[in-house]
């Protein structure tokens, strides 16, 4: 049997795999694919899960999954019960909210990153709020000394500029290990952070600016003395790349959100806390005390148990109400993270051969950060594919105007494949930008 086959039909046959397989095949055959794109033409069809999204404007080719992913039909039902809920219940909607969403939101959590305790869980609207609350905790803070921070220099902008104007205040002393080059990257963050004494050592799971996995991030971090807290920044890993958390959850901070490949939008963020650090952070709101409202309050503030010392106040609920639902139909589906994983390294492996061929516009490979690894290895790639170019900006707006929807971060222009795309979406898209004109 040649290699690939059986993988492609034991991960995903329920989607009618053998069929695409075989034509997937033939392709091969032909020489109008490489072997690495082979399960390109395998993998699921979940399409169907999408359709309103996709409804919406069909000749869109909306390749932002890394960015805003489309919403699954199973969220506008979530929608609609939390309004319910809201409607019916009013103030007693926090008994349902908190009795049974909210707990099935953290049990979700916990199963995907393999979590020993879905208590471990809290939540907010965004990463940056659970951010600033942790670094309140942080001893150093509130030791009135500048707090000494180490990450790379690929971390989400609400980091970056909220460290800058930490460092101009004077609250921070802040190095950042340079990304690139990626092959000596690892060694070079592992080195720093053991050669230094950091109160917080944050760094990505996978780089936003590229879409690099930083696989080591988890033992690197956990390796290092308790002194220093440390977080692992999920939010490009969770739920498009297989996370066991596991062995770290009892030494790592993780953060992540709903936004992207949880498929979720906006507003379902959440932190995983290890247990034993009862930290008491500055920026606190009152859901951070929120067992304790009925007792009297002591000069002394005093925070609930775990993860719940770093929740802020009031939020909107209604996202967890999609969350819950988006992970109850990808269970249902039978889809896991790692055959989302598998479908999307496909499509990315599919649209590669079209830029290697010359098919698709003015893209070229030697463009692409990281470059392309046909290995049996390629855990270095997330979900995107970014392309270094001086006029990344304007060729985003480029293709938007053909309905070719991407996003551009300085000099890198980003395509990002989820669970709505097929193979043939990739040819929609390289056949659209081939037939591009010129700017």
């Amino acid at each position: 049997m040649p290699a690939g086959r059986a993988s492609a039909h034991g991960t995903l046959g329920r989607f009618g795999a053998a069929k695409r397989y075989a034509r997937g095949w033939r392709e091969l055959e032909q020489g109008e694919l490489s072997f690495a794109s082979l399960i390109g033409v395998t993998i699921l069809d979940a399409t169907h899960l999408f359709a309103a999204a996709l409804g919406a404007e069909p000749e869109r080719l909306h390749f932002a999954a890394h960015s805003h992913h489309l919403w699954p039909n199973a969220t506008k039902d979530a929608q609609e019960r939390a309004w319910r809920d809201a409607a019916e219940l009013a103030d007693e909607k926090w008994d349902r909210i908190f009795g049974e969403v909210y707990p099935a939101s953290q049990a979700h959590i916990a199963r995907i990153l393999g979590l020993p305790n879905p208590g471990r869980v809290a939540f907010s609207a965004n990463t940056h709020d659970l951010l600033v609350r942790l670094m309140s905790a942080l001893p150093a803070w509130e030791g009135k000394r500048p707090i000494k921070v180490l990450s790379t220099d690929a971390e989400f902008h609400s980091f970056s500029r909220q460290l800058r104007r930490f460092r101009e205040s004077g609250r921070v002393e802040w190095e950042a290990v340079a990304a690139e080059p990626f092959e000596t990257f690892p060694e070079r963050f592992r080195a720093a952070a053991e050669a230094g004494s950091y109160d917080l050592v944050f760094a990505s799971h996978v780089f936003f600016s590229s879409g690099y996995v930083f696989d080591e991030v988890f033992e690197i971090l956990a390796s290092l003395p308790d002194s220093a807290t440390c977080v692992v920044d999920g939010y490009h890993g969770f739920c498009a790349l297989e996370t066991d958390m596991g062995p770290y959850a009892d030494r790592l901070y993780y953060m992540s959100g709903g936004y992207k490949y949880a498929m979720s939008g906006e507003g379902v963020c959440f932190l995983v806390a290890p247990p034993g650090r009862e930290l008491r952070p500055e920026i606190t709101g009152w859901f951070a005390g929120f067992d304790s409202l009925t007792e009297a309050q002591t000069e002394l503030v005093g925070y609930d148990r775990g993860a719940a010392r770093f929740m802020g106040a009031t939020f909107e609920p209604t996202p967890m109400y999609r969350f819950n639902a988006v992970c109850d139909a990808l269970t249902a589906e039978k889809i896991t993270v790692a055959s989302i994983h598998a479908h999307c390294e496909a499509l990315q492996d599919r649209f590669l051969d079209h830029v290697g061929a010359g098919s698709a516009g003015d893209l070229h490979l030697d463009q692409l950060t990281p470059g392309r690894d046909t290995s049996a290895d390629r855990r270095r790639r997330g979900h995107f594919l970014t392309f270094r170019r001086e006029d990344a900006q304007e060729q985003q707006k480029h293709y938007a105007e053909a309905r070719i929807i991407t996003d551009a971060r300085g000099d890198r222009l980003r395509f990002g494949f989820g669970l709505y795309h097929t193979a043939q979406d990739v040819d929609r898209l390289a056949e659209r930008l081939s037939g591009l004109p010129d700017r």
